[in-house]
């Protein structure tokens, strides 16, 4: 995401000669020095790609080389046959693994697998940017791959070069594909996008109503899209999905290249943490739980959209939501009211602005800057 401003024993090679791991002792918080994937767990996803021997997995460099045949071994280990995507102009790679449907239309799922590297002397192992997401894709990969969903086919990809220089230029992983795809893009009826989807949202002792959102953003930009995410947003134990208009943020992760060529998308989010983008972005810090439910709601999202009965699924170019946004924080600032007085204030400037949507749900231009401005406030307060 753009910047603002263990103990694994080593197994046999599987074909390819690609390295996996073995999981943990449970308990172990250690990272290893060098770390392999087979089976494998979201936990031993994680540390793999947070190991000494990926880095901080930056573009280009030897720990992003070590770390793409990771989330390679990993997808082979879920069942699935993973290729890469060279990007010659930063010698990196996407890794894509296509899992079939019934037709020749598709939904994507994405995360970027890359992350800062080191500097300073210091590594940014990238637990929450981004290796839970690349778990929980991996997670979802290997249920999918199980039992097979009606309908359209899933392309998985782990995009590389995601993070800074690479954000929103032409080697950024996600627009290489989107330049270079390997299925039509006209062809591609959602695409969803994971970043930062690892910590409880403001840490401990925060009601279950706040820790355990998940912010999901765009789906007001294509037809009956928010109408599959409302239906869905409670129904997985563990995690509550919160919808949000996609222009309360600047473009963050890999779905802008897919936005801006209107395909449909859906952008999954728990915000910054207080650790985002420093060394302290350590596994010991994701809360696993709320991984395993945000992948359980993903594969029931992913199967209600291959399943969708229409022929194609039609981008919204002018659609906006000002009030999905007004609801998330009505909800979030809800449940902090009786712990912070603040919480009351920004709840009340939610109804204010709620007042005046529009039938649709859109704000006044004169006032539509009001709803980020509120949702960046919270998101600071919580860090």
């Amino acid at each position: 995401m753009r910047a603002d401003g263990s103990g694994l024993r080593k197994r046999a090679e599987p074909r390819g000669g690609t390295p996996h791991f073995d999981h943990p002792a449970a308990g172990r918080v250690a990272l290893a020095a060098e770390v392999v994937i087979s089976s494998p767990t979201m936990d031993a996803v994680v540390r793999a790609l947070c190991s000494d021997r990926c880095a901080g997995r930056a573009t280009g460099s030897p720990g992003g080389s070590a770390a793409r045949a990771e989330v390679v071994a990993a997808l082979r280990g879920a069942g699935l046959d993973p290729f890469e995507q060279p990007i010659p102009s930063c010698n990196g790679a996407n890794v894509l693994a296509p899992f079939r449907g019934d037709d020749d239309r598709w939904v994507i799922v994405a995360a970027h697998y890359d992350d800062l590297g080191r500097a300073g002397g210091q590594t940014y192992r990238g637990a929450d940017d981004n290796a839970a997401a690349v778990a929980i894709l991996i997670d979802v990969a290997s249920t999918i791959a199980r039992t097979r969903p009606k309908g359209r086919g899933v392309l998985f990809a782990a995009f590389d070069a995601e993070e800074p220089p690479y954000f929103l230029s032409d080697s950024m992983g996600s627009e290489y594909f989107a330049r270079h795809p390997t299925i039509p893009l006209d062809k591609v009826d959602m695409m969803l996008c994971m970043d930062l989807v690892g910590h409880a949202i403001g840490g401990a002792g925060l009601p279950e109503a706040v820790a355990k959102s998940v912010f999901a953003l765009g789906a007001e930009r294509s037809d009956g899209t928010a109408a599959v995410v409302d239906e869905l947003a409670s129904a997985v134990p563990g995690v509550q999905i919160r919808r949000a208009d996609a222009e309360i943020v600047p473009p963050l992760s890999d779905y802008h290249a897919f936005w801006r060529r209107e395909v449909p998308f859906l952008f999954l989010t728990n915000g910054r943490s207080s650790r985002y983008h420093t060394p302290q972005d350590t596994p010991e810090h994701l809360d696993y739980a709320k991984m395993a439910a945000t992948a359980r709601w993903i594969e029931r999202f992913v199967r209600a959209a291959c399943d969708r009965p229409e022929r194609r699924v039609a981008f919204r170019a002018s659609g906006r939501d000002d009030a999905s946004t007004l609801r998330s924080v009505d909800a979030i600032t809800g449940a902090l009211e009786a712990l912070d007085p603040r919480a009351s204030l920004a709840r009340g400037m939610a109804a204010e602005l709620m007042k005046v949507c529009d039938a649709e749900g859109r704000l006044p231009e004169a006032r539509r800057e009001e709803a980020p401005a509120l949702i960046a406030m919270i998101e600071r307060a919580l860090q």
